[in-house]
């Protein structure tokens, strides 16, 4: 089963690999994500942090969540697994 976070999460990570977000670009804000995807602001927000701990995004607060620069390798279809 997969939860909606972790939907909004691949597909933002989908939309962020593809460069449609490129390195150093703004994600929507919680609430313009939540109508893109129909879900609530809270299942966005645990999607972006999902995002944090992929190492893709970082949020500043009363900012708003930034894609890195560089970003770091795709971590494949299991997802979370890295060498420290």
């Amino acid at each position: 089963m997969i939860y909606e976070w972790q939907r909004v999460a691949d597909d933002l990570e989908r939309r962020i690999r593809a460069g449609e977000i490129p390195p150093g670009g703004r994600l929507e804000n919680e609430r313009e994500l939540a109508d893109v995807y129909s879900v609530s602001a809270g299942t966005v927000r645990r999607g972006v942090r999902e995002l944090r701990e992929r190492g893709l995004v970082v949020t500043l607060p009363a900012k708003g969540s930034y894609v890195v620069d560089p970003l770091p390798p795709a971590s494949g279809p299991e997802g979370g697994e890295s060498a420290d």
